[in-house]
């Protein structure tokens, strides 16, 4: 319940999800959201979770490694899930996990939260529209200041990655409107401000992108020195370059732009819905954004409709963070179709 925090603050206040049991196995942060929320039915063993028939579904926010056995879990009990990014960390469960969802009947949805942020649900629907053309690049970066996030003892652990921790999120977009990445190139460093702080892995990335069509993209990620004000950018940005128009949406500043066919030049911000999307200390969590995601889960179910990052495409996104993991240990461009092979995967489109 440390992530979870957005998703109690989203069910409590959704006409759409109502909010039945909170876990965790420390009692004293249970205790801690109880007294936040006013909300007190919770429990530090999953499996009251589990065995609860009255829960439909269960959200899933606990490290990385243990996403793997608690959504098979939740299947095997009958529930739907809603699971954080990335979805697993070890490919060896994806084709257990893709087959029990298949035989449950169950749906299991991937919060990729920023494509549940204005700006970016915006320039989804104006691509979707053609107010752009068609898409010829895409450029996403995430670029902040995270020295701050080196005092958590687990940030200096050698398995942790901002690979996976932060660069995720701008790759999500790659996926989102190139899904079809067959080749991937990247380098990366150590900088000296992370090497200070005790950081293990590459704390600065590129990375260039090869779809089945031809197409490139590429995607940035620098995370411990300083960034620029917000009135000249954001911490977290996705630009799509089209035939004839471009646009780009930024986070966590509700703003996006666009230039349209037809020539119009376009800045929209959202500063009316700030409470929305941040509803504790500054701009942090995404309480907005998991409200959004929950209730376009729940209408999916509702209208028995697959919801978008699916459990395929979650493992799809995984495939392509540890094919740009292997290009930054080996210096040499990664084709995915080689991960689908080694972990006994079909791949949607054969390079």
């Amino acid at each position: 319940m440390g992530e979870g925090r957005s998703t109690i603050s989203a069910a409590l206040n959704s006409s759409k999800i109502e909010l039945i049991k909170m876990c965790d196995l420390n009692e004293a942060l249970c205790k801690q959201r109880a007294e936040e929320f006013g909300f007190h039915a919770y429990t530090t063993k999953y499996s009251d979770l589990l065995e609860d028939e009255s829960i439909e579904a269960i959200a899933i926010y606990t490290p990385d490694k243990f996403h793997a056995e608690h959504v098979r879990l939740a299947l095997q009990h009958g529930k739907h899930v809603v699971c954080t990014k990335p979805f697993i960390d070890n490919l060896v469960d994806a084709a257990p996990l893709l087959a029990l969802a298949k035989s449950t009947g169950k749906k299991v949805f991937i919060g990729q939260s920023s494509r549940f942020f204005e700006p970016m649900k915006r320039q989804r629907v104006d691509f979707e529209e053609g107010v752009i053309g068609d898409l010829i690049t895409i450029e996403a970066y995430y670029h902040a200041d995270h020295r701050w996030f080196l005092e958590k003892p687990w940030s200096l652990e050698h398995h942790f990655k901002w690979l996976y921790g932060g660069l995720s999120h701008p790759v999500d977009f790659i996926r989102w409107y190139l899904p079809d990445i067959a080749e991937v190139m990247g380098y990366g460093m150590l900088s000296s401000n992370g090497k200070q702080g005790g950081l293990k892995n590459d704390d600065t990335m590129h990375f260039i992108f090869k779809a089945t069509d031809g197409r490139i993209a590429r995607v940035s990620g620098a995370y411990t020195g300083p960034v620029q004000p917000v009135t000249r950018d954001s911490e977290m940005s996705c630009i799509l370059r089209g035939t004839t128009g471009c646009s780009q949406a930024d986070y966590m500043d509700l703003r996006y732009a666009v230039t349209t066919s037809a020539g119009e030049e376009k800045i929209i911000t959202w500063e009316h819905k700030l409470k929305h999307y941040f509803r504790f200390e500054g701009k942090s969590h995404h309480a907005g954004e998991y409200q959004n995601y929950l209730e376009y889960f729940a209408d999916s179910l509702e209208k028995g409709e697959t919801a978008y990052p699916d459990i395929a495409e979650g493992i799809g996104t995984v495939i392509l963070l540890q094919a740009m993991d292997r290009s930054l240990r080996l210096g040499i461009p990664i084709k995915l179709q080689q991960l689908y092979d080694e972990f006994g995967l079909d791949n949607p489109v054969k390079w």
